[in-house]
């Protein structure tokens, strides 16, 4: 026999109009109210009929998750990706909310599968995973009034989005001034990005904190194009810098493997921090010196400040910073004589 809301309004000591109103979370309702229901929701196994109930109120109950293009193998094996989906699917669960991925290997093609979730109602409302100079679809949003929540700092619209993000010109500031206390003078900044806002912001933290320290910055070493990878060994014997500030963990993994492969040694011969502190961090010795950036509870904010959109409860324009934290490994000691 199937679990009704009467039998769940029965063990639970209230109306069954209470349980209508948890299943809907409604403001009426009081937050322990919702704990005890969703306690004997969740004993008796019973499942709220989505479908039934969305009809009604012409709502899908899914969040959007929109992903960057996925035009290189480092997106694609990127692990903040996948983190923030899980973390935003977990989330979204305490609100009886599913999660739709919108993905793609080009911005007219992603665009597209955004204007099609959103005009089909296949989704109530999006959560942007990146922020890029490129992308036509924060404006598609913005301009749609389509609710939204940016996990990272807008180009544009600033006063009109909510985000959430770490600062990422401390993150970057305060990385390259870890180095600068092991005495490192040569430090240079590496990334295979250079459209996304994070790069900005880091790239600017670690000239700030050269800047500071009376040292001389030096321009991004990019690797953007084959031929990139090339040049870095010119760049290493003739600059001899002493340390890399690298714009991810995963990249940073690469960039010690090309520094391996043109005969010199992590941390002994040159140190790395990078971002992130994923997965990656501790996957190959040396273990990774990164940058924690707490990516569970950018995708738990993300998603709540959605639903506070969702449920009309709050403003657009909020910005949202979250802390990080400095993880000591093994890629950063101070330069051999």
């Amino acid at each position: 026999m199937s679990i009704t809301v009467k039998d769940v309004a029965k063990k639970a000591g209230v109306a069954t109009s209470t349980v209508s109103r948890v299943i809907n979370d409604h403001s009426s309702i009081s937050e322990e109210t919702k704990r005890k229901v969703r306690k004997v929701m969740d004993e008796l196994g019973y499942v709220p009929n989505v479908a039934a109930r969305n009809l009604g109120k012409q709502v899908s109950s899914t969040i959007g998750i929109i992903l960057p293009p996925l035009d290189s193998r480092e997106r694609l094996g990127n692990p903040f990706y996948l983190e923030t989906i899980e973390t935003i699917n977990e989330e979204a669960r305490n609100y009886q909310m599913s999660v739709a991925v919108a993905s793609a290997r080009d911005f007219e093609t992603l665009l597209a599968n955004v204007e099609r979730m959103h005009r089909q109602k296949h989704v109530d409302g999006f959560i942007l995973t990146y922020s890029d100079d490129k992308d036509p679809i924060i404006t598609y949003l913005v301009d749609h009034e389509v609710p939204f929540v940016l996990i990272g700092q807008p180009y544009v619209h600033e006063n009109e989005i909510s985000y959430v993000d770490n600062d990422n010109q401390l993150l970057g500031k305060q990385a390259t001034e870890y180095l600068i206390e092991k005495q490192h003078k040569k430090i240079f900044f590496a990334t295979n990005t250079t459209h996304e806002n994070l790069y900005f912001e880091r790239f600017f933290g670690y000239q700030k904190a050269m800047m500071m320290a009376g040292l001389p910055t030096y321009q991004a070493v990019t690797f953007e194009e084959p031929k990139d990878f090339v040049d870095f060994e010119a760049i290493l014997s003739e600059q001899h810098p002493t340390a890399f500030v690298v714009i991810d963990d995963l990249f940073a993994i690469r960039l010690m493997q090309l520094l391996t492969m043109y005969g010199y040694r992590v941390p002994e011969d040159i140190s790395v921090i990078s971002f992130n502190n994923s997965i990656f961090a501790t996957l190959t010795h040396p273990y990774l010196t990164s940058i924690d950036i707490d990516v569970a509870t950018l995708g738990k904010i993300a998603t709540q400040q959605l639903m506070q959109h969702l449920a009309q409860k709050e403003a657009a324009g909020i910005r949202m910073v979250v802390p990080h934290k400095l993880i000591q490994r093994e890629t950063v000691i101070a330069p051999q004589k």
